[in-house]
């Protein structure tokens, strides 16, 4: 998330020091404040973003590190005529008040001029120490101090107030809101981009891309969900009201006038003019554990079901295998997305099985980014993102059947009955557990 964001304001990932992967701290390059501030307007996995003035491993290697601070950097934030105050967050450690005041008065080395407000300070700095990942075995001293001047904070707080439990209309496979934010930050969706889910549902991805600025449309095979009819999914609720919609969803966040449209189609038959139409695709493709993958049939095809959606609407439903799925999606990708756009989904692989070959690929899409979210003990899903580098030609169309991308990921549709397998076990060892 933070790579896309940096690359979204002009700016480039690079870490000052090895990214500690048990660390819930960070040191980043970034060239200005502004572009800080940017990145914290859209992240939701980070919390805080600082001026580093110094850091060690130890007290004595952060006083250190403070002193070698330049001063002419610190001054504009230490005059006589300005008001601060200093924090202390401790990860994985509680400490007393008496400790926190002790560890603050040890910074009176410092050229602080101005007066302390607790209230409403013009500067704030924090001290953060790093106490490890392990709650049983919490060191004395940390293991790393940091210290600096507070420059902004993320959006952690759109997690609550675009909450799914207080949305307007949802449905069984609604999307958390952290992930929807997540996702599209790794679009890089930004002000008057189009942003289309193929998997629309619900339109939870639509709502996190309208928040920034986006127009947003979809296709869903549902007649029922696009339509808001049928059995609704909240608990006390049997059927859904007259206006559980989408456009009812991003109208409660004030996001209406970026709703563009959802249509009832199959994103594997062709309904859009040729051209690159869309700056982000953005989805949750069905993979057969509350929604069954399913395609428009033809009366030459074999028929598995024939399904009833509203009075005057049938439609004739054929098996649709998950490979079938993204390798369409990442086809569809390849021909519709602008030069640049994005195209963010979720593979659910079985763990056990689980290679980076596998993952589906497409000449004019390149890989970015691959991060697992785990399900349970022996599946997960991975957020896959991909930008298009390349325009798409008629001989691209195929062309995953061509270089052996194809048949390793075959044996992920039966990701159904692996993922299941798992749970039957569960049951049938507590099962046992109990006979005993």
């Amino acid at each position: 998330e933070i790579t896309s964001l940096l690359s979204l304001c002009g700016g480039q990932f690079s870490g000052e020091q090895e990214i500690r992967v048990n660390s819930p701290f960070w040191i980043l390059n970034i060239p200005s404040e502004e572009m800080a501030r940017g990145l914290m307007k859209r992240t939701v996995c980070a919390k805080s973003i600082f001026e580093l003035w110094g850091h060690g491993r130890s007290a004595g290697e952060l006083y250190a590190s403070l002193k070698n601070y330049p001063t002419a950097k610190m001054l504009p934030y230490l005059q006589s005529d300005s008001t601060y105050k200093v924090h202390i967050h401790t990860f994985n450690k509680t400490l007393t008040q008496a400790q926190k005041i002790k560890k603050i008065d040890a910074l009176e080395f410092l050229p602080f001029k101005g007066k302390v407000n607790l209230k409403n300070p013009e500067h704030i700095f924090w001290i953060l120490e790093d106490y490890g990942m392990n709650p049983n075995d919490v060191p004395e001293e940390p293991i790393h101090l940091y210290f600096g001047r507070w420059i902004a904070d993320g959006q952690r707080e759109l997690i609550e107030s675009y909450s799914v439990k207080k949305r307007h209309f949802i449905g069984n496979t609604s999307m958390d809101a952290c992930l929807s934010f997540i996702m599209a930050n790794h679009g890089r969706v930004k002000p008057n981009d189009i942003v289309y889910d193929p998997f629309v549902g619900t339109g939870g991805l639509l709502i996190s891309s309208a928040h920034f600025g986006a127009y947003v449309c979809g296709t869903d095979i549902d007649y029922n969900t696009i339509h808001g009819l049928g059995k609704a999914s909240r608990k006390n609720q049997k059927w859904r009201g007259p206006d559980e919609n989408i456009r009812a969803n991003l109208r409660q966040y004030g996001l209406e006038k970026y709703y563009l449209d959802a249509l009832v189609a199959d994103s594997s038959r062709p309904v859009w003019r040729k051209g690159m139409l869309f700056d982000a695709i953005i989805t949750d493709p069905p993979y057969g554990i509350r929604e069954a993958p399913r395609r428009m049939g033809s009366q030459k095809e074999t028929v598995k079901s024939v399904e009833r959606s509203t009075e005057n609407h049938f439609f004739v439903s054929s098996s649709y295998h998950l490979s079938d799925i993204f390798f369409d999606l990442l086809k569809f990708a390849a021909e519709y997305l602008v030069m640049g756009g994005r195209l963010v989904y979720w593979l659910p692989i079985y763990r056990p099985e689980y290679t980076e070959e596998i993952i589906p690929r497409h000449p004019c899409l390149k890989l970015i980014s691959n991060c697992e979210q785990m399900l349970s003990s022996h599946t997960s899903r991975r957020l896959i993102t991909m930008e298009k580098v390349k325009e798409f030609k008629d001989q691209d169309e195929n062309s995953y059947s061509l270089d052996g991308q194809y048949m390793p990921y075959r044996g992920h549709n039966s990701f159904r009955e692996k993922y299941f397998s798992g749970v039957t076990k569960r049951i049938a060892k507590e099962e046992k557990d109990n006979q005993k």
